[in-house]
């Protein structure tokens, strides 16, 4: 038989063995409710009342957990801004050479400028190398005539006026 009175009031020497299972939850509940309050005292007795926050050495961690993810995506957002680039400029160079030549093959001869191609209509803008950041091209002229009827020399081809070097190694002026 159980004895005393527990924190919710319940009266536990009235437990008898006519009713086990009334007193069994009674006492589960008690049993809670001090853990509960335990706890509670616990937690409050650690906190200072009116000042919540984080602890320097949470900002700590915290702040070295993102320097040490910025020092992984930054290089990759860098080479993926690179490759970005590149795809573009292997795009216009691949435009403007069809349209050079197709420039070449209707009007039977060659462009003597890439305004030509503009102005013809074969381009709304020359495309800006995203290398330079210009319409800067480099026009290769040679005297070799690329259609049979054609009359005039002039632009076979087009490179990027960029210096720098690819990240498959080449330098962009060659491609």
């Amino acid at each position: 038989m159980m004895r005393g009175v527990n924190e919710l009031g319940y009266n536990l020497s009235t437990c008898s063995s006519a009713a086990p299972q009334e007193c069994a939850h009674a006492h589960r509940v008690s049993l809670v409710v001090r853990r509960l309050s335990h706890r509670r005292t616990a937690s409050d007795q650690r906190r200072v009342p009116g000042l919540r926050g984080f602890t320097l050495l949470e900002l700590m961690i915290v702040i070295s957990i993102i320097m040490i993810l910025m020092a992984v995506a930054v290089p990759m957002y860098n080479q993926s801004i690179i490759q970005a680039r590149e795809s573009v400029l292997r795009s216009n160079l691949s435009t403007l050479r069809s349209v050079i030549s197709q420039y070449t093959l209707d009007k039977q001869k060659a462009p003597q400028s890439l305004d030509d191609l503009v102005t013809a209509g074969y381009l709304r803008q020359i495309p800006v190398d995203p290398m330079t950041r210009q319409t800067n091209w480099e026009v290769v002229q040679e005297d070799v005539m690329l259609a049979v009827d054609q009359q005039d020399p002039g632009i076979t081809d087009v490179h990027s006026a960029s210096n720098g070097t690819a990240s498959d190694g080449s330098a962009y002026s060659t491609w």
